[in-house]
């Protein structure tokens, strides 16, 4: 027996923004990121549909791009403070994660991080509020699933929380926020989407309602993702739409190893943080062929590659992630990346070690452990090829 869960409503397309309109409350408390919602005039927009709604909002403004525990616990607090309805979060997919967590603190405050960190271990939410997403990348679709990322950075690890509490009640997903994306954030959160769509297809929990989904993305992010880098707004529309339903397919079917690994990658070498969805990139060409060892992983890789009008091979769908990621000047080792070879060597045994007790690992078509897990980040630090 099975689960598929999602918001309750999801409105989309250029204007959708204007269905604020249509929440049922009394305050919000509207969560965002750095600022280019307020500069863009969408945080005016939607204080004004609220304002219709006969909301009244207060912000939680400058979440940073990996957010940490202490700007979720500060906005949990804020929350306590203030008595929200409703948690509105616009932005990238850090404002939206990080009020998703503070959702929790502000409805039990007296629970603990360590508490959330155990996968589907979430108290019962909407006791004092209910949740609104509004995403303006084209990547994470933590607007429809029940995952959020929040970092430690004095640990250097990312924790991925998951539990179906936390998926949003009403997701609004609106193409104009996306037009204001730049080159590079197009690139990481388009493939950022892929990854979902393809681990979500070759997951073990992939089911007859998570596949359409799966491969639908897929399609439209190979058709999309090189013509929205390059500037064409009916693709960055699509990529938009393509991204959700990759998050449509991975909150239900979950994912796999690339996330594990980029997950305990992030923060935690000296060169610099390694955005999420540049890590995914980087590592998905490796990691389904160390899946496609598994005759059904690799039978569902080769369905991809045809789905897309490729030779029905794991190559020529591997060369395809290689080909998307050097038209956009995505590096294709962590070597190339910069991560120093000495620094590399030295932590690999405990970021193996950490990938592996990762939540997305379960789900992984085939298993690992932290000795292979180690032989597979060498040949992504190296780019050598993956034949164990």
């Amino acid at each position: 027996m099975g689960r598929f869960t999602l918001p309750r409503d999801l409105y989309w397309g250029k204007g959708a923004l204007e269905n604020l309109k249509t929440l049922k409350g009394k305050k919000a408390v509207l969560v965002l990121g750095g600022g280019s919602m307020k500069r863009f005039g969408f945080v005016d927009k939607v204080v004004a549909y609220l304002k219709e709604a006969g909301i009244e909002t207060r912000l939680f403004e400058n979440v940073e791009p990996d957010p940490s525990v202490e700007t979720v616990m500060a906005g949990a607090a804020m929350m306590r403070e203030f008595e929200p309805d409703w948690i509105v979060a616009m932005g990238g997919g850090s404002p939206i994660d990080a009020a998703k967590a503070m959702w929790a603190f502000y409805e039990y405050p007296d629970c603990t991080f360590e508490q959330l960190i155990t996968p589907f271990s979430f108290p019962e939410l909407r006791q004092r509020a209910k949740f609104c997403a509004i995403p303006s990348t084209s990547g994470t679709a933590t607007e429809v699933t029940a995952f959020a990322v929040i970092t430690d950075y004095q640990k250097g690890i990312k924790y991925p929380l998951a539990d179906f509490n936390i998926t949003p009640d009403v997701a609004i997903v609106d193409p104009e926020l996306a037009e204001t994306m730049p080159k590079s954030l197009t690139a990481y959160t388009g493939m950022d989407a892929l990854t979902h769509a393809i681990e979500a297809y070759v997951s073990t929990l992939h089911c007859t309602f998570t596949d359409p989904l799966a491969l639908k993305a897929i399609s439209i992010v190979m058709n999309d993702l090189i013509k929205s880098y390059d500037g064409d707004m009916t693709s960055r529309e699509e990529m938009h739409y393509g991204q959700c339903l990759a998050g449509m397919a991975f909150t239900n079917a979950l994912l796999g190893i690339v996330h594990s690994m980029a997950h305990k990658t992030g923060a935690v070498f000296s060169t610099g943080h390694i955005t999420h969805g540049l890590a995914n990139a980087m590592y998905l060409p490796y990691v389904i062929k160390y899946n496609a060892k598994v005759d059904e992983a690799k039978a569902r890789y080769i369905e991809i590659a045809k789905s897309i009008g490729l030779e029905p091979t794991v190559e020529a769908l591997c060369n395809k992630i290689v080909e998307l990621n050097n038209y956009m000047g995505i590096p294709n080792t962590l070597k190339e990346f910069g991560i120093i070879e000495e620094e590399f060597k030295e932590k690999i045994a405990a970021i193996s070690e950490n990938a592996v007790g990762d939540a997305c690992t379960g789900s992984n078509p085939r298993p690992i452990d932290p000795a292979t897990m180690e032989k597979l980040f060498t040949c992504i630090y190296y780019g050598t090829e993956v034949d164990f």
